[in-house]
């Protein structure tokens, strides 16, 4: 029991089919799942161990053990243990109900039911108790128990439909299907039963998209790969029932092995961890000095007190329930809330200096539409005038009536007649480039409860085609596994179908082998330009040089392109190239290099047709959000995937380039050398042009970086840009040349990287974010932006038309880039501003708390006796003063969330770290000496040979340390009420509540009741009551409270009244309208018409090729409604020449140091 046996590491798995006394030889782990951390007997001491591995809990933990030793410790045990016993117990409380909540979610887990083949019959059993090998029968909507080898289904071909969204986050629907040796089992107990196939596969791993293995049955042996396999965590959709085998149990699922362990919060942000410890030295030698030095350790401990780490978390967690309350960042048209998914970071949002973002689905909507096409050297899509000039689109011209086709999409709008008529005409030219729209897609079609066709699609690309193939007459009707069916101007014609050459993002294209009614076999080919024009016959010349200026003329309207080629084959030569495919496909060894190869091979001499042009709308706000980003002084990169036109062109629509621009700078080398070169010539360009510019100002600002060789940014005067094409930033990254890549790039206000891969966004991340001392922010929606999102500081998600993954991966989601604007400037601008301003007070108050011990140190020889009451030391930072410090750093605001939005410059205080910093920190420590002093010496000086009005002394020690604590507590609730700019109800209660909590606790512990109960912790009774009803006292306490607060309010009214900053001014502007005037009426909303432009069109998933080759058959599904209307880009153009001038006009004079009449 006590002495398990070790489990061997697993290189390879071997399970054998209703065998469980042949698979438990192997000692492969069942299917329960135990994510809980903790049970009765261990949780006790692990948690104590996890939480005193934290540095904060094991340096009190530390001082309490100091206080145990009499000879050192002047304080009792209890001043330090008791904040921290409350915060171990609430730490413990939260993680056990945690835990819990795992335990009961395991449970309910472990304990659902599956139908398992036992004894050939099936058998309810639970989860936990299913073993590798067993046979397992699912049903629709049912949870699959663990990965398995699917055997059969009730589709036909062993089909089955899955959702995945558990996994990946993906709702659509994706398919698996069964080898069609094992799908003829179909339902038959019996012969399921008797079912003793072998799999040798891989061992278990954290791949969801890979899966490689041989089944064995029958002296045959079967290739196997991710889509025979159903993974643990997937729902059965749209499939009656299915037979799976199983593969891998419990923790050795796919879905586990992608949990991990436990991940804890501990981040801090790195501009305020640096002031949250001193390190104490010793230079004394003698014992008692030894001695005194560890007393007085403890008693100065309370400078950065236990509460100060609970207080930050506190204020975090309630910024993030701000955001994810936030209504304004509420999108109504997928319901979809903002939300903080982690409580960290929200400081630093304050601070970002660089933002990098993705282009499709992220600034644009990743919804596609047919908008142009080229035809054989002809455009199609552009609308002229009676001269033959071309004209834009009005909402007076009139589009092409699609009514005589029952099938039509009402949606799809094209408003060049001229397409319509070559079809009318019987251009063979144009049928054929129509009908290759209709045959070459992965689309499956199927018919809602109105008999209406309905399209589901991997990709808006494919959809924007399909549909516009559809609308012109030629539209897809249905596919079995052997056939194409399309409707060609009202006649059905049925294509074999003989072979699919699928996508991927090495190939960048797709192509269909069919036979047509007259026994042709074509091959019909789509993808980018660049790959595609490489595989043309050489007749093509003049067509492709016609089509290339299209694609270009296209690029630069902001269009998405594809390349439409075929070619026609020989029956004997497709019948040999297809048996040497089967071949490769039933390969263990090397078999997709050989398929690829096979694919480069009848992908030749291909016969160009020409080029369709699909528009990716900008999202709604996005040039708003840019534009007031860019006024904030954030830098944003854009890293796309697309070609350097489309990306250019994008940049123009969106405002971060701009014709004012001084130069935009293209890098577009093949090799390091001419990168090199290139990067050297635009840094020559860039500073020739300052220098010659009229006032010849450049600063140069040196920032240290991490590495030796530190890189010097040179801020010139001016506007730049910089692009760069994947190929070039390949060598760009390089060793040699990243710096003076880094230098030229962060010296531009705008940078473009195009054609990168996922792996190159993250480079680039990390590139700035290891050379540049700023904080950086990842912002995208799809599955190849999440290593970009995990590379940065803070990365964002939006939850866009690519599925979750970008979501799941960040730190705070949304649905637009617009949000985007307000999540940095109001939610992180005020994040920073409060937390700066809570770290100010709080460490003001606890010098001025602690530093009176040290002054009375001079006048008790250095004992270590303490000032104050032990209680009041105890809640001096948990009862009297932490509810209004929480108060101001949760609610407080400097200028309205509007007012934030208005005047993006209010931004770069948090940039440079103005807030907080050594500079700042110092002043509270002086500012909070200073009090410690008055709040020491005025009473001393005061009771000083002085006697009450009853003829007595008032010196005596405890009303001495009666009169300074209250002082103490009247002077830190003054100071926090000055340094309040946002006042709620919440904030008075806690201030004046906490003062009358002071009142009513001290007169409790020195009453009569007390010491009755507890004589020897509470001694001194009527001290209070004697102290504060002498007028000498109360006089004493206000002397102190004015000397204290006098200073600093005399600093501050004439530092805001001579020297304002831009927020004082606005928060005096905003404080005149509140008064004067009324609310401002809506600005009206104009549109903006901007030219973009363009690039290559392909967004599906891999692998759906191979599914309908393999002949297996989609079955029509009812799909889900899908959604209506998009709304259209709009503009504000009065708002943005108003924010220009307006902040441009406020700024320079906050610059110069000149107070603006608001």
């Amino acid at each position: 029991m006590f002495c398990s046996k070790k489990k061997p590491l697993e290189v390879e798995r071997i399970v054998k089919a209703n065998d469980r006394e042949y698979n438990e030889k192997f000692q492969y782990a069942d299917n329960r799942i135990h994510t809980s951390k903790y049970n009765i007997l261990t949780f006790l001491p692990i948690n104590l161990f996890e939480q005193f591995q934290r540095v904060a809990n094991a340096y009190f933990l530390f001082l309490l053990i100091l206080q145990l030793i009499p000879e050192i410790s002047s304080l009792t045990w209890f001043t330090t243990i008791v904040p921290l016993v409350l915060v171990i117990t609430m730490t413990a409380v939260k993680d056990a109900t945690d835990d819990y909540f795992r335990y009961k979610s395991d449970n309910q887990v472990n304990n659902r039911q599956s139908e398992v083949l036992i004894d050939s019959k099936l058998q309810n059993e639970k989860w936990m108790n299913v073993k590798v090998g067993d046979i397992i029968k699912l049903e629709n909507n049912q949870f699959v128990a663990a990965d398995l080898l699917l055997l059969s289904s009730s589709e036909p071909y062993g089909l089955c439909y899955i959702e995945t969204a558990e996994l990946d986050g993906e709702t659509n629907l994706k398919v698996r299907h069964a080898l069609s040796v094992t799908s003829e089992l179909g339902e038959d107990i019996r012969r399921l039963a008797k079912f003793d196939g072998i799999v040798v596969c891989e061992a278990p791993n954290n791949k969801l998209d890979k899966f490689t293995g041989i089944l064995s049955w029958k002296d045959n042996e079967h290739s196997l790969n991710n889509e025979k396999i159903i993974l643990r965590g997937c729902v059965l959709r749209n499939t009656s029932w299915c037979f799976g085998m199983v593969i891998f149990a419990g923790p050795d699922t796919k879905l586990m092995q992608n949990s991990g362990n436990s991940i804890w919060e501990n981040q801090v942000g790195a501009q305020f961890r640096s002031f949250l410890f001193w390190n104490k030295g010793e230079n004394n030698f003698v014992f008692s000095g030894f001695l005194t030095f560890w007393s007085y350790i403890i008693i100065l401990n309370t400078v950065v007190p236990i509460s100060l780490y609970v207080s930050v978390e506190v204020i975090r967690l309630g910024h993030s329930y701000f955001i994810n309350w936030d209504q304004k960042m509420y999108y109504s048209g997928k319901a979809t809330p903002a939300a903080a998914r982690t409580t960290t970071l929200n400081e630093e949002l304050g601070q970002i200096e660089y933002v990098f973002s993705d282009k499709t689905g992220t600034l644009t909507q990743n919804i596609m539409t047919f908008k142009k096409c080229s035809i054989n050297g002809r455009i199609y899509g552009e609308v002229h005038d009676d001269l033959g000039q071309k004209t834009d689109i009005t909402k007076k011209k009139k589009p092409v009536d699609f009514s005589v086709n029952p099938q039509v999409d009402k949606t799809f709008q094209f408003f060049d007649h001229s397409l319509m008529e070559s079809i009318k005409l019987g251009d063979p030219k144009v049928h054929e480039f129509l009908r290759l729209l209709a045959l070459c897609h992965t689309v499956m079609s199927e018919e809602n409860s109105a008999g209406q066709l309905i399209y589901q699609v991997q990709s808006p690309d494919e959809g924007a085609l399909v549909t516009a193939a559809r609308n012109f007459g030629f539209i897809f009707k249905s596919r079995t596994p052997e056939t194409i069916t399309i409707e060609e101007l009202g006649t059905l014609v049925t294509y074999q179908l003989l072979a699919f050459l699928d996508f991927n993002n090495i190939r960048k294209r797709m192509s269909v082998i069919v036979r047509n009614p007259e026994g042709q076999i074509k091959l019909y080919s789509k993808g980018a330009d660049t790959i595609l024009f490489e595989k043309l016959h050489l007749s093509n010349e003049d067509l492709l040089a016609l089509t290339s200026d299209h694609i270009s003329e296209f690029a630069g309207e902001g269009l998405r392109t594809l390349a439409i080629a075929y070619r026609d084959l020989d029956d004997k030569y497709f019948k040999e190239w297809h048996k040497m495919l089967e071949d490769a496909n039933a390969a263990t060894d090397e078999r997709e290099e050989r398929i690829a190869g096979l694919y480069e091979e009848i992908e030749r001499d291909l016969m160009l047709l020409g080029a369709t042009a699909v528009e990716d709308k900008l999202q709604e706000g996005v040039i708003e959000t840019v534009l007031s980003l860019s006024l904030a002084n954030i830098k944003i990169w854009v890293l796309t995937g697309d070609k350097q036109e489309t990306a250019i062109n994008i940049g123009y629509a969106c405002n971060m380039l701009t014709d004012d621009m001084n130069e935009v700078f293209i890098i577009a080398g093949n090799t390091a050398v001419e990168v090199r070169e290139e990067l050297r010539k635009a840094k020559e360009n860039l500073f020739g042009q300052n220098r010659s510019s009229s006032n010849g100002h450049i600063v140069f600002e040196k920032k240290q970086q991490l590495e030796l060789d530190s890189i010097v940014e040179e801020t010139v005067t001016g506007d730049y840009a910089l692009i760069i094409n994947g190929h070039s930033l390949a060598h760009a990254l390089e060793s040699d040349v990243k710096n003076d890549f880094l230098e030229l790039a962060c010296m531009c206000k705008t940078v473009v990287c195009c054609r990168v891969t996922p792996l190159q966004k993250a480079q680039v991340v990390e590139l700035v974010k290891k050379h540049r001392n700023a904080v950086t922010l990842a912002i995208g929606d799809g599955a190849n932006d999440v290593s970009m999102i995990k590379s940065a500081h803070i990365g964002i998600g939006i939850s866009g038309q690519e599925g979750l993954q970008a979501v799941l991966a960040s730190d705070y989601s949304f649905a637009q880039f617009r949000y985007l604007q307000r999540l940095l400037l109001v939610h992180g601008r005020w994040s920073y501003f409060r937390m700066c301003k809570f770290l100010c007070y709080f460490f003001y108050k606890n010098f001025a708390f602690t530093l009176v011990h040290f002054w009375f140190g001079f006048f008790c020889g250095f004992s270590a006796q303490t000032v104050y009451d032990q209680w009041f030391i105890t809640l001096f930072n948990i009862v009297y003063t932490s509810l209004p410090v929480l108060a101001m750093g949760i609610f407080d605001q400097d200028v309205s969330d509007q007012n934030s939005m208005d005047f993006p410059q209010l931004y770069k205080p948090g940039q440079l770290n103005l807030l907080f910093n050594k500079r700042r920190f110092f002043i509270c420590m002086a500012h909070g000496i200073y009090t410690s002093l008055a709040l020491f010496f005025i009473p001393y000086g005061a009771f000083y040979r002085d006697a009450g009005e009853d003829g007595q002394h008032v010196a005596d020690y405890q009303s001495f340390a009666v009169t300074m604590a209250t002082s103490l507590v009247i002077v830190v609730s003054v100071q926090i009420a000055l340094d309040t700019s946002y006042w709620t109800v919440i904030n008075h209660v806690f201030i004046w509540g906490s003062v009358a909590t002071y009142f009513s606790i001290l007169f409790t512990m020195h009453s009569n009741a007390m010491f009755g109960v507890f004589p020897n912790q509470f001694p001194f009774v009527g001290n209070a009551q004697h102290s504060l009803t002498q007028k000498c006292i109360w006089l004493v306490i206000l002397l102190t409270t004015v000397v204290s607060v006098m200073p600093v309010l005399a600093f501050r009214f004439l530092k805001v009244d001579l020297f304002p900053t831009l927020s004082d001014q606005i928060r005096q502007r905003q404080k005149a309208q509140k008064k004067a005037r009324p609310l401002r009426s809506r600005r009206p909303q104009t549109r903006r018409s901007s030219s973009r432009r363009s690039g290559y069109a392909f967004a599906h998933q891999e692998g759906y090729g191979e599914l309908i080759t393999s002949g297996k058959n989609m079955r029509a599904k009812n799909p889900p409604p899908t959604s209506g209307l998009e709304k259209t880009l709009s503009n504000s153009t009065s708002w943005i020449e108003n924010l220009c001038k307006k902040t441009t006009d406020t700024v320079s004079s906050f610059n110069q140091d000149k107070t603006v009449k608001l």
